[in-house]
């Protein structure tokens, strides 16, 4: 087999061996040495199980057809073979499209041959055991079953006096898979002089029937592959003959659709969807920041065995009012973009979990955090579509039955990236603002794509509620924005390794991408402005500009979030104002400046009379000192119980000294009531904001691509490069091999004529012999 499809890849012209490279890119990954290699790779189970991935249901189906319609002599069938088959149903597809299908599979080289004579590659039948559910014919299980089978007229009347009970088990088997285990013992018949004690069968109206499995196997029906001797389940087979009189009404290939399922659910308005997704990306950006910062004031230990405690993501989510899911799908997202990272602590110290790194932000959090709300949200969503890990395993339990926590090794998976471009791919498809319910969209990733989707069900409707949390889909639907990023970073990642550099990409350029584009246009404008209320509260009534942001980092406490946040100005705020650098006169003309309102008389007042008290204390280095021109003020401090612990001593009139450190100082005399300022050797002051720990940076994995298993795919150009290289590797291989033949056979000859070698060496391997 492995011969004859070699000897048709050498036959095809360099156009037809490129296009096959570029539908099955696993192939030259690395490249083959010749046509041969070629051959063997293109018929391994793992390739072979790579290409039927991708097929849809109909396209399997007529594959299964090529299968059951090929000759046992020559293993071989036709298309018109193939086409009898297909529409042999009550509802028979159209013909076109049954060609179609097959052309497909020859493209993919799992048909190879002329239509007359087209050949399975071999890796399909270990790939998929049993074509179209169908088990293999009796003549190979059992040479009884077989005789029953060659009768038609018997085997219909056996099935006709089968039991409800047994005929329920045959219509389950041969809707497929054909295989089923039976209890221990069901194969075996009772000991004689027993009774066959077995609970009345109420479907053959209350009185016993006997084992239904038992029925069918006595009757040739089913064959026993195992028969659970030793206390073990049995295995049992149903025949290919039986299955296809069992499938007489739907035909022997099952019901066949050509197109997918349709959606029944009626369409939203495309506004209403982008409205209803861009408000939750505004929430979405609102709390990973908030989340960000919370982790900024308290860092998560990390456990030793790796990941997030529980205790720790139910208090941040509980500063975040958020459920622990959200919560962790945000921790997971922000991780995966590099705004989170572990960071290791200094020296012997560790955590309360015995671990010796936290978790805090990156140096990557205060770039994300001075982009626009568009770009912070798509950054967020790339990683989301390329992180390889199921945030719906945190909580649930792994096998050694431990709980899955956030960040952890258990919840990585290496296909997540696939399911949610699989999920996410059926809504863009569909008619834009078209919802699907769950249910619909899975029967849809069936038809696609079968092999990929069994058994994922459980994940795909994870994607869909994580995609609905995160403002990718609206009401259901797909998003005008979340289509464009969709399809940039599918293109991204079909363009593989043809732009190694990323010259072709938006974020690489500096240039925002076309989602970010259509995000913009649907969020409310930055403002630049707030209002000052007589309470001395500042109300911003929409997003902040960055640069707004980060002046009421400084000058207010944040109350409230939403459409319009509320800061309050107090009077901490203000002498971090007044730390940070900022004088009163800047202050005023901040408010003044920001402020749509009349900036009330209390807040002036209240930055005045801090800003008095300011800087009244000055505090240096020498262990520490502090001096003041005000002598009473000193005395105060010199007397304050609560600085008994600072040990301070009078140098002079205006000079206090203190053996301990400054930052010491500043945070007991601050604690007190006090508001010193540090000042260096020259006696000038120094004025910052407080430092934030920062973890070390991060590379976001939205610069993986979304299949880390998929090789990678070439251009054109590339492919037939590569086809030449095989080329000159076959061509090196068939001179080779007509050089040493002579070679060969003459140092065969004189080793097997040698006085060590057996006699009957000389006759069997000398070519001169005979």
């Amino acid at each position: 087999m492995t011969t004859s499809l070699a000897d048709h890849l050498r036959a095809l012209p360099d156009e037809s061996l490129a296009a096959l490279l570029q539908l099955r890119p696993d192939l030259v990954v690395p490249v083959p040495a010749d046509i041969s290699a070629l051959a063997i790779r293109a018929q391994s189970r793992v390739s072979v199980a790579r290409a039927l991935d991708g097929l849809d249901q109909f396209t399997l189906q007529i594959l299964d057809a090529a299968r059951l319609t090929r000759d046992p002599q020559e293993d071989g069938t036709a298309t018109e073979a193939i086409l009898a088959m297909a529409t042999a149903g009550p509802h028979p597809p159209a013909p076109t499209a049954v060609r179609g299908a097959v052309n497909k599979l020859r493209a993919l080289f799992l048909l190879y041959g002329p239509e007359h004579d087209l050949h399975v590659v071999a890796g399909v039948d270990e790939v998929s055991p049993y074509p179209a559910g169908l088990g293999r014919p009796a003549a190979e299980l059992d040479p009884r079953t077989a005789v029953l089978c060659a009768d038609p007229a018997k085997l219909r009347r056996t099935l006709l006096a089968a039991p409800p009970s047994a005929r329920a088990i045959l219509d389950r088997l041969a809707a497929g898979p054909p295989v089923g285990s039976v209890p221990p013992g069901a194969l075996q018949a009772p000991a004689s002089g027993t009774e066959d004690a077995l609970p009345p069968d109420a479907i053959n109206g209350g009185a016993p029937t006997g084992s239904p499995v038992r029925w069918l196997v006595d009757s040739r029906l089913l064959v026993p592959v195992s028969t659970g001797r030793g206390g073990g389940a049995g295995t049992v087979e149903l025949p290919r003959e039986v299955g296809l009189l069992l499938r007489r009404d739907s035909g022997p290939l099952g019901p066949l659709r050509t197109s997918p399922p349709q959606v029944a659910s009626p369409p939203r308005e495309p506004k209403a969807v982008d409205s209803a997704g861009a408000g939750q990306t505004m929430e979405v950006v609102r709390h990973t920041e908030a989340l960000l910062e919370s982790l900024a004031a308290e860092p998560a230990p990390v456990l030793r065995s790796g990941g997030v405690g529980v205790r720790d993501l139910r208090r941040l989510a509980r500063s975040l009012g958020l459920d622990d899911s959200t919560t962790a799908l945000l921790f997971e997202v922000a991780y995966a973009a590099g705004l989170i990272g572990e960071m290791d602590l200094t020296g012997a110290a560790t955590t309360r979990y015995g671990g010796d790194q936290q978790v805090l932000p990156t140096g990557g959090y205060e770039v994300w955090r001075a982009s626009s709300l568009a770009q912070r949200w798509e950054q967020l969503a790339r990683a989301w579509l390329t992180m390889t890990r199921q945030v719906g395993l945190v909580g649930q339990r792994d096998d050694r039955d431990r709980p899955i926590t956030v960040l952890s090794a258990e919840a990585e998976r290496a296909g997540a990236p696939v399911a949610r471009r699989s999920v996410l791919g059926v809504l863009a498809d569909l008619e834009p603002a078209t919802a699907p319910t769950p249910d619909e969209v899975l029967e849809l990733l069936d038809w696609r794509a079968p092999r990929r989707s069994r058994g994922r069900e459980a994940a795909h409707r994870e994607v869909l509620a994580e995609a609905a949390q995160l403002g990718v889909t609206g009401l259901g639907a797909l998003t005008s924005y979340g289509r464009l990023l969709l399809a940039d970073v599918t293109e991204a990642d079909e363009r593989g390794t043809d732009d190694p550099l990323g010259v072709h990409s938006d974020a690489e350029s500096g240039e925002p991408s076309t989602a970010v584009r259509a995000l913009d246009a649907l969020l409310p404008a930055p403002v630049d402005h707030f209002l000052v209320q007589a309470d001395l509260t500042v109300v911003v009534p929409g997003p902040p500009d960055p640069a707004l942001a980060g002046e009421l980092e400084v000058v207010a406490e944040h109350e409230s979030a939403g459409g319009a946040s509320v800061h309050r100005v107090t009077t901490a705020s203000v002498r971090r104002a007044l730390d940070a650098g900022y004088s009163a006169d800047d202050l005023h003309a901040l408010f003044r400046r920001r402020s749509r309102t009349p900036v009330p008389q209390g807040l002036t007042y209240l930055v005045d009379d801090v800003a008095r008290k300011h800087g009244g204390l000055r505090v240096g280095s020498a262990g520490g000192y502090v001096r003041s021109d005000d002598e009473a003020l000193l005395t105060e401090v010199l007397a304050d119980r609560r600085l008994e612990s600072l040990a301070f001593r009078r140098l002079a009139p205006t000079v206090l000294s203190t053996p301990y450190q400054v930052n010491r100082m500043l945070t007991a005399l601050r604690d007190a009531g006090y508001a010193p300022v540090p000042e260096d050797a020259s006696g000038a002051a120094v004025l910052a904001r407080p430092k934030s720990r920062r973890a070390p940076a991060r590379v976001p994995v939205a610069t993986r691509t979304l299949d880390p298993l998929a090789a990678p795919k070439l251009a054109m150009p590339r492919l037939l490069g590569v086809v030449e290289q095989i080329r000159r590797g076959e061509a090196a291989a068939g001179s080779r091999g007509r050089r040493l033949t002579p070679f060969s056979a003459q140092s065969t000859c004189r080793r097997s004529h040698s006085s060590a070698a057996p006699a009957w060496r000389s006759t069997e391997m000398c070519p001169s012999s005979g």
